[in-house]
């Protein structure tokens, strides 16, 4: 059997919706009795250590989505890909709308959802 690059796994990752994700999760805890989860939340702190004051990669964080919330799930949509259950539970719970970005990415991100009617932060 060919080996798979990690690159590879990654790319197929990023093709899939946020609930293909969750199952592919639940199958890895099934399948190795480790939950992935976890050792990303383990391996956060090493990877901040290395960071420095000047990085410029922002996250775009929905704190909540305003009183056009309908406008907001649609920018939403447009920025991430999301399907429309997806983008309604972002909207309606706030969140990471798009992480490691540039500043200028960021900030125009950050426009339009705020010109949609939400409220945004930059991390």
């Amino acid at each position: 059997m060919a080996k798979i690059e990690n690159k590879d796994i990654i790319e197929a990752i990023k093709e899939k919706t946020i609930l293909e994700v969750k199952e592919l999760v639940d199958m890895m805890k099934e399948e190795f009795g480790v939950d992935p989860s976890a050792v990303a939340v383990a391996a956060a702190p090493v990877a901040a250590e290395g960071a420095g004051e000047d990085d410029a990669a922002k996250t775009v964080v929905l704190k909540e989505a305003g009183a056009q919330k309908l406008q907001v799930i649609k920018v939403i949509r447009e920025i991430t890909g999301l399907g429309l259950k997806e983008a309604k539970d972002v909207a309606d719970n706030g969140g990471n709308i798009k992480e490691n970005v540039s500043a200028d990415e960021a900030n125009e991100i950050k426009a339009k959802l705020e010109e949609a009617g939400a409220t945004v932060e930059l991390k």
